[in-house]
């Protein structure tokens, strides 16, 4: 596929202007790193080219001077929040951190448990880091934040979390979600350093909005439809616009709460460095962008998933009303990108077989090089799991005749779903024909040669015209393709809907 994005110079770049920033200081930078560390899957689709752990391979080559900091909420470890594309916990994330953390050779200073509130699910949490040699500190809700600047700054503020002891001159500051209080540790650790005589300065790391693009570009839209649900909204940095004359983006949150950070800032150290929110940042992302185009289109085409997204999402808990924000939106995203539902090429394939095979559920999947291939409901495969035979025999130069998986193959699996394991349906789901071609693979040749072809999927789009299984969407996400679906089931009249 088309780069647009150079990845390396992505790393070069973003690592010395780290270290930059960490020379500004008194050799130690407390950075609050926003967004997903190790697995940033939108910025991979909206810039290709950037691979989802760019960031911590640009964290690896600062690994001799960075330490990690992980905070979490105490209300999101008694609610037990879910972080939404694992579907674990918050806390059990934390744990998740630290070991891909440290099996990337990346060190772990502590845990920092933030709006502290004594509870037995707190307490426990805190007893199984430290059994496993984690260290754990506490931060507590602040009368007045953010606004008291001048109780906020101070003994009864700031002064009584307690200090988390680092020991490098770039402390991570990162967290499994949003709202675990990644900006507050930095400025507490800011206080107690100043305390210490430590001249320690804060930074933040967003990747999005990207700030040295336009506002309305594809990129930064795509950003906002990223984060419909929290309402965030790309704006010109007026302080910024202000102080320089010069143009930048960012959001809304760290626009309205800049002038309190800077207060803090001055109220710590006596000055501060940043005469805007966009000053704070050290994104070096819209530098390494070689085909603006490229990206655009990519971005793009994330809008049009998120909306897809939305609406099936709406349709799956029933509830016309859940998400309408998040849908208006997006809606809005949509026009201002001048985007339409069903405009992609692999939007109309899918539709036209459907339309072939008299309204059958049907699949289309875009290839490497812009062919789409689709594939249709039958007796023994869906429609996604006929795509998908069809996308990886073309990638391997099999003709479409060529009978990768016999029938006679299929039909014992067909009957241990429907016969043993209770299945109303007994085609065979994305992951199963999968089992069946590799099961294949010493009787047939092609069955191997389009085996090999899996990894070529990567960053494929594909859309169905019904919404698929659980099964079937985990199974194309695991292939590293980007699936859509119609917001409506094969069987619409049924009141029960198992996805």
């Amino acid at each position: 596929m088309k780069l647009g994005f150079d990845n390396d110079k992505y790393l070069a770049m973003q690592s010395a202007h780290i270290r930059e920033r960490i020379a500004q200081f008194d050799n130690k930078l407390y950075m609050e790193f926003g967004g997903k560390l190790f697995d940033d899957y939108h910025a991979s689709r909206v810039l290709p080219g950037f691979q989802p752990d760019s960031k911590l391979q640009m964290l690896l080559q600062l690994k001799d001077q960075a330490e990690i900091v992980i905070a979490i909420n105490a209300e999101d470890i008694v609610s037990s929040k879910l972080r939404g594309d694992y579907g674990i916990p918050y806390d059990m994330d934390v744990l998740r951190l630290i070991d891909a953390f440290q099996g990337m050779g990346l060190f772990v200073g502590s845990v920092c448990v933030t709006m502290y509130t004594a509870a037995p699910e707190v307490e426990a949490f805190e007893e199984r880091l430290q059994t496993l040699g984690i260290r754990t500190f506490r931060h507590y809700q602040i009368a007045g934040y953010p606004n008291d600047v001048a109780h906020i700054v101070s003994d009864e503020g700031y002064g009584k979390n307690d200090y988390i002891e680092t020991q490098r001159p770039l402390v991570v500051v990162t967290a499994p979600g949003p709202g675990s209080g990644k900006m507050a540790v930095c400025l507490s650790q800011l206080y107690h350093e100043h305390k210490r005589g430590v001249k320690a300065g804060y930074a933040k790391f967003e990747t999005f909005p990207i700030w040295n693009l336009p506002l309305k570009h594809p990129v930064n839209l795509a950003y906002e439809a990223a984060t419909a649900d929290l309402n965030d909204v790309n704006m010109i940095d007026p302080f910024h616009l202000e102080a320089y004359g010069e143009t930048a983006v960012n959001y809304n949150r760290d626009i309205e709460i800049f002038p309190v950070l800077q207060a803090m800032l001055e109220q710590i150290a006596g000055k501060s460095l940043y005469r805007s929110p966009t000053d704070m940042g050290v994104n070096m992302a819209g530098n390494c962008i070689i085909d603006d185009e490229v990206c655009c289109e990519a971005s793009r085409k994330e809008i049009i998933r998120r909306y897809l997204k939305c609406l099936c999402q709406q349709k799956i808990s029933g509830n016309v009303k859940e998400k309408e924000a998040e849908r208006f939106k997006l809606e809005l995203l949509m026009n201002q990108a001048g985007l339409t539902v069903g405009s992609r090429a692999v939007e109309q394939q899918a539709h036209a077989r459907s339309e072939q095979t008299g309204g059958l559920p049907a699949a289309a999947i875009e290839l490497p090089d812009g062919t789409i291939v689709t594939g249709k409901t039958g007796p023994l495969l869906g429609a996604a799991s006929s795509a998908l035979l069809n996308a990886i025999k073309r990638l391997a130069g099999i003709d479409q005749e060529v009978e990768l998986v016999s029938a006679r193959a299929i039909a014992p699996i067909q009957t241990l779903k429907t016969n043993y394991l209770g299945s109303r349906n007994p085609r065979l789901h994305t992951d199963e024909i999968l089992i069946a071609l590799s099961s294949s693979v010493s009787e047939n040749e092609f069955a191997a040669a389009a085996l090999e072809q899996l990894p070529k999927l990567k960053g494929c789009d594909v859309h169905s015209t019904v919404i698929l299984s659980s099964v079937d969407s985990d199974t194309l996400k695991k292939l590293g393709m980007y699936l859509t679906c119609d917001p409506v089931y094969e069987e619409e009249d049924r009141m029960y809907h198992k996805v």
